[in-house]
Parts: structure tokens; C-alpha cells; sequence
């Protein structure tokens, strides 16, 4: 089992990331002892809080006109990216309040709720498949993506430029926050996890770290013997 602090303390964003937007800020939480479960009343009512919480957004403002998917689709063009095609999580979810946000467990439900509800992306992924420390950086274009393609296992080769998070293994989530890779994604058995959250300027660190806490407040409700690390990472960190 991993020390987490130690383990964040090696997590790293490269400074050409930072120098495509010296805003961004990612907040890390790494957890040990989560508790396995289905959907429940608690991940429902908090779904079902964001969801009203993004509709009275939305009879305002187009999806397009929130603030941080706003600025996240500008973050993406500024690496090539087509936000119109390549959709930052946030708003891909946001996009799905209309129909009902998805039901998968309730981990995942609990963390699509805060994405939604505090407007931030937010990613999950486990922890005990990482290979090494969680790296944001632009690619080469020689990383590789596992992914999968009409239910057969292919690698992806993200170009040259794009922000893709990785570890010593490959990459594990496409264009910053855009696609999650099946290597480490959340499971049903999961009891160890990374949760990543992307800021830019119009989200403040006060908004950043309130969806932390909520996070961990969510989790400690259904896991007593919860560990717990976090670190903001940032242009101005020491």
C-alpha cells in the first residue's frame, strides 16, 4: 500500500503545461479504505442535487457560456484540440443533465455529482494500477493510449502537443480531462483511488478545495477507516 503523501509529493505537471496556462491549478486527493458499493440513496441524492443545480444554470446560460467549460474550451484550442468534437468532462456531463446524469456505482456517482454541481472536472481513477507518480504533460506523440475500440483492445498514439495526463506505464487520460483510459479506470473493487481536479481562473481555490471537501466529506459517510492525502498543485507552488 502506497504512503499516499509521499506518493502525491512525486505527482508532477511540466512547465510547458503551466506555460500554455500559467492559470491551472489541479487539486490531487489520493484515499485508501474505500468501501465497494452499488448506487445508493446518498450517491442518489446527490445526483439528483446536481442535476437541478446545473438545469438552473442552464435556463441562464448556454452550456457553451459557463464560465469554466468556457475556459476549458478555450484551454483546448490552445492545444489544437476541437472543443466542438473533443468535449472537456465537465461539459460532457453537463450536457447530460437534460436526460439524468449517468447511474454506475456509487463512487462514481458521488464524483460526477460534485463535477457537475461545483462545475469542475473532476477524475477518478484507481490507484493500485498506477505505475509510478500521476505526470500532466504535452505529448511527443510516441506515448501510448490503451483504450478500446468496438470491443477490442487498441493502442492510441495522442499527437504531438496534446495534455495528457500519464504515469510510467502510458498515458491515462487523453486531452487533460477528456477521456479516462480503461487501465486505470474506477471498478467495482476499487479500494484505492486518485481523484484529480482541474481549475482555471475562473474557478477560485476556495471553489476548488469546497469540492474537496465535499468529496471526502461523501466518502467518509460509507468508509470509517478512510486515509486520506491531498495537494494542490500550482504555477506558484514552492
Amino acid at each position: 500500500m502506497k504512503n499516499l503523501q509521499q506518493y502525491l509529493a512525486t505527482a508532477s505537471v511540466a512547465a510547458d503545461v503551466f506555460s500554455l496556462r500559467p492559470d491551472y491549478r489541479a487539486l490531487l486527493i489520493a484515499v485508501n479504505g474505500i468501501t465497494p458499493g452499488p448506487s445508493d440513496d446518498q450517491s442518489e441524492q446527490m445526483l439528483q442535487e446536481a442535476e437541478a443545480s446545473a438545469r438552473d444554470k442552464l435556463s441562464k446560460q448556454a452550456v457553451t457560456e459557463l464560465p469554466h467549460i468556457a475556459a476549458w474550451r478555450e484551454a483546448y484550442k490552445s492545444f489544437g484540440a476541437k472543443p466542438n468534437k473533443t468535449r472537456n468532462s465537465l461539459e460532457a456531463l453537463t450536457r447530460r443533465v437534460e436526460k439524468g446524469l449517468p447511474r454506475v456505482n456509487r463512487l462514481t456517482d458521488i464524483y460526477n455529482a460534485i463535477c457537475v454541481k461545483h462545475q469542475i472536472p473532476l477524475g477518478g481513477e484507481d490507484l493500485d494500477k498506477y505505475s509510478g507518480p500521476p505526470q500532466l504533460i504535452r505529448a511527443t506523440g510516441k506515448e501510448h493510449f490503451e483504450a478500446t475500440a468496438a470491443g477490442e483492445k487498441v493502442v492510441e498514439h495522442p499527437p504531438v502537443g496534446e495534455v495528457v495526463w500519464c504515469d510510467d506505464a502510458g498515458v491515462t487520460c487523453r486531452a487533460w480531462n477528456y477521456r479516462q483510459g480503461p487501465r486505470t479506470a474506477l471498478t467495482d473493487q476499487t479500494t484505492s483511488a486518485l481523484f484529480i481536479l482541474d481549475a482555471l481562473e475562473s474557478c477560485t481555490n476556495d471553489n476548488l478545495n469546497a469540492a474537496g471537501d465535499e468529496l471526502l466529506d461523501a466518502l467518509k459517510r460509507f468508509c470509517p477507516d478512510l486515509e486520506v492525502a491531498c495537494r494542490l498543485v500550482s504555477n506558484t507552488e514552492p
